[in-house]
C-alpha cells in the first residue's frame, strides 16, 4: 500500500505551511500529493506550484470539477501539467454538488452519471491526441453547421496514459468509476464498511468492463492525528465531520449524509443534518458519534495507526491518502512522519 497526502483547499489558513508539508512528503517518499477545489482556490494552480518545487512526488487533482471546465480544457490542463512536471500528474475528476454546480458555475446538476461518462470519454480522446469529434447527449464536437472542425491537442503529455480518477460516493457512481476510470477517490472511508459501501461496487464496474481490480487504485483520504488522547484527537474532527454529514449539499442531496446512513448511522446522520441546517453548528458537531469519527480517521499512537493501516489494506485500499492535522507546521510534519513510520511498522511498505 502506498501513501499520499491531501493539502485540501488553498486559502484554508495553512497556506504558508502547505508547500513545506508537500516538500517533506516528497522527501519521505510519499507517492502523491493531492489538492482540492470548490469555490475558492483552483487545483491546477496549486499543483503547478507544488510540482515546480518538488522532485519525485506525483501531483493530483482531488478534484477538478466537471461543471467548471469544458472537457477539452481539462485535457489541455492535464497534458500541460504532465509535461511540466515530468510525468507526475494524476487527473482526478468529480461532478461536485448541486449547490456549487448550479450556484457557482451555472451548470444544471442533472444526469451526473451520463455527464461524467461523456466527459471522461472526451478527455481521454483529447489526451490521446486524436482529432477530436464526439456526438453525445451533453456534448457535440465540433458543433454542427458551423466553422468548427476536428482538431487535436498540440501539447505532448509526458506519458501516453495519464491516470484518471473519479471522486465517487454513491453505489451507481462507484460502479461507473470502476468501469471507466483508473482509480477512485473516496472520502469518509471506514475499513469496517469499505467492502459494502465502496469496493463491491467498484469491483462490479471493473467486471462490467471485463477487468479485475488489479491495477485499479482505491484511494481514500483520511485525516491523521497522532497522540495518546484518542477522544481529544477525535474531537478535533467534529466540525469537519459535521460539515460534510450535516451541511454539504441540501437536505435531499447530501451524499456524505447518505454514506453515513449506509454505515449504520441513520438516526445520528439525521440529527446532525437537522441541527446543522438549523444553524446550530456546535450542536451538530456535538451530535457526531465518536465511533463515526474514529472509524473514518487515523488517530492515536504510531502502533494503533499501523494496525488501522493493515485493516485498510485488507479492505482493498491501494493508496492511503493522509491529511495530517496540526495547529502548527511542526505538528503537521510530525504527523506526516508518523504516517511513514506507521506504514513501515504495518509491514505494507
Amino acid at each position: 500500500m502506498r501513501l499520499g497526502i491531501n493539502l485540501g483547499y488553498w486559502g484554508a489558513g495553512m497556506d504558508g505551511d502547505n508547500l513545506a508539508v508537500a516538500q517533506e512528503a516528497d522527501r519521505l517518499g510519499y507517492d502523491v500529493c493531492w489538492a482540492a477545489e470548490a469555490y475558492g482556490s483552483d487545483a491546477p494552480t496549486v499543483l503547478t506550484w507544488v510540482a515546480a518545487q518538488t522532485e519525485s512526488i506525483d501531483v493530483g487533482s482531488a478534484i477538478m470539477q466537471i461543471p467548471a471546465r469544458q472537457p477539452a480544457m481539462t485535457a489541455m490542463t492535464a497534458a500541460t501539467l504532465d509535461s511540466l512536471s515530468g510525468g507526475r500528474f494524476r487527473l482526478g475528476l468529480g461532478v461536485s454538488g448541486p449547490q456549487v454546480s448550479e450556484g457557482w458555475y451555472g451548470v444544471k446538476f442533472d444526469k451526473p452519471l451520463a455527464r461524467t461518462r461523456e466527459y471522461v470519454e472526451i478527455v481521454r480522446r483529447a489526451m490521446s491526441r486524436e482529432r477530436l469529434s464526439y456526438e453525445g447527449e451533453h456534448w457535440t464536437l465540433p458543433l454542427p453547421d458551423g466553422p468548427g472542425k476536428p482538431i487535436k491537442l498540440t501539447v505532448h503529455p509526458k506519458r501516453e496514459h495519464i491516470p484518471l480518477y473519479i471522486a465517487a460516493i454513491g453505489p451507481k457512481n462507484l460502479e461507473q468509476t470502476g468501469e471507466i476510470a483508473d482509480g477512485a477517490l473516496l472520502i469518509f472511508p471506514s475499513a469496517d464498511h469499505l467492502e459494502d459501501t465502496a469496493v463491491k461496487y467498484l469491483r462490479a464496474g471493473r467486471e462490467k468492463a471485463g477487468k479485475t481490480m488489479e491495477g485499479f487504485d482505491v484511494c481514500p483520504t483520511l485525516p491523521l492525528a497522532v497522540g495518546d488522547d484518542i477522544k481529544g484527537l477525535a474531537d478535533m474532527f467534529r466540525p469537519y465531520t459535521a460539515l460534510y454529514v450535516g451541511g454539504m449539499g441540501s437536505r435531499k442531496q447530501n451524499f456524505y449524509n447518505q454514506l453515513a446512513q449506509r454505515m449504520g448511522y441513520e438516526k445520528e446522520a439525521a440529527e446532525i443534518q437537522d441541527k446543522y441546517l438549523a444553524g446550530d453548528k456546535s450542536g451538530a458537531a456535538a451530535a457526531v458519534p465518536h465511533q463515526l469519527i474514529d472509524q473514518t480517521t487515523l488517530l492515536g499512537s504510531v502502533e494503533r495507526i499501523a494496525e488501522r493501516m493493515q485493516a485498510y489494506a485488507a479492505a482493498g485500499v491501494t493508496t492511503l491518502t493522509l491529511a495530517p492535522a496540526g495547529f502548527t507546521l511542526d505538528e503537521r510534519i510530525t504527523a506526516l512522519r508518523a504516517g511513514t513510520d506507521a506504514l513501515e511498522r504495518s509491514g505494507l511498505s
